[in-house]
């Protein structure tokens, strides 16, 4: 393998994460910058630049010691053309040009991919997924997004291939911001957590934490419906294992499907560890086809915020010689 460097950039609607690593993904360097997406936008690309040729001049390098540059980015992506539309927490409407921008102003190759693609590409290289050919990716945040990989390259489908939090797990349950009703994001994600938990705390009459919390209006979150659960709170309990038995059953369903070597769940709710994975394993077990119970792996992502920048930067390998 060459000497030369890659660059992976981790776009997010607040914060824009950068690293230096090696081709084998170990990181040398690191930093980020605030996103600032004032003006539509505007400024995103220009800082990123402006970043990169900084940090390069502050470690004395030079753009022809670079293999090149990945990114992740959230939005709807053109890889051919490097482009990136609709990412609205970016306060990007319309078709922002990347690839030519950055390939201009900093003389490096560039790609780039969907977040959750990059962040399963982290995973499968050098997390959870081991290198592992068949690896799918579910990660439970804000929403539920995901990354399949199969036979090594990402599913990209006509473009929305991997919307593993659209996985309908509830036919006619509770709405989903994609405007359908009972998507795995609306039981599995941060918020899902916490609108499953104001649900049943309607129909429960019994002694609990979670319970009285609610009723007062007290903000809660996915933390404390698990923190609360891992204490035997009677409703958290039941909460947990209800996201849980929705979550086994898309993981299964996926499971019977590709049937990877792993499933490797991130994402903050992932934080609870261990008290989720074995509760999520369980119904996964129940739902999944035989051979895929023996087969398949549930794991935890092991990568937590660097996963974007590593499998970016895994994206400019193609550009090795």
């Amino acid at each position: 393998m060459t000497d030369k460097k890659l660059i992976g950039v981790d776009l997010g609607g607040t914060t824009i994460k950068f690293a230096i690593l090696t081709p084998e993904g170990e990181i040398q360097q690191k930093w980020s910058v605030e996103t600032n997406v004032l003006d539509e936008g505007s400024h995103i690309v220009p800082d990123i630049i402006e970043s990169i040729n900084h940090h390069l001049d502050i470690y004395n390098m030079k753009p022809e010691q670079f293999i090149g540059i990945g990114m992740g980015t959230p939005g709807t992506i053109d890889r051919d053309k490097g482009t990136v539309v609709g990412a609205y927490n970016l306060n990007w409407k319309t078709t922002q040009k990347i690839k030519e921008q950055i390939e201009q102003g900093t003389g490096m190759k560039f790609a780039l991919d969907n977040d959750a693609n990059v962040a399963a590409l982290g995973e499968q290289w050098k997390g959870a997924g081991n290198s592992a050919k068949d690896v799918t990716f579910v990660t439970l945040g804000t929403g539920v997004g995901g990354g399949v990989i199969v036979d090594g390259k990402l599913v990209h489908g006509l473009g929305a291939g991997g919307e593993l939090g659209h996985i309908n797990v509830e036919p006619g349950g509770l709405a989903c911001t994609c405007g359908n009703n009972g998507c795995l994001e609306s039981y599995a994600s941060a918020t899902g957590v916490v609108r499953v938990a104001r649900k049943m705390a309607e129909q429960f009459a019994g002694d609990s934490q979670l319970k009285q919390m609610l009723d007062d209006g007290d903000d809660i979150s996915s933390k404390i419906v698990f923190d609360l659960a891992k204490e035997n709170d009677v409703l958290a309990l039941m909460v947990v294992d209800r996201v849980c038995y929705y979550l086994g059953l898309a993981l299964a369903n996926i499971g019977s499907m590709l049937n990877p070597t792993y499933i490797v769940i991130g994402g903050g709710v992932s934080a609870a560890g261990d008290f989720l994975l074995t509760r999520v394993d369980k119904y996964f077990k129940n739902f999944a086809f035989p051979t895929v119970k023996t087969s398949t792996k549930l794991k935890l992502a092991e990568l937590g915020n660097e996963a974007g920048v590593i499998g970016a930067a895994s994206l400019a390998l193609q550009f090795a010689d």
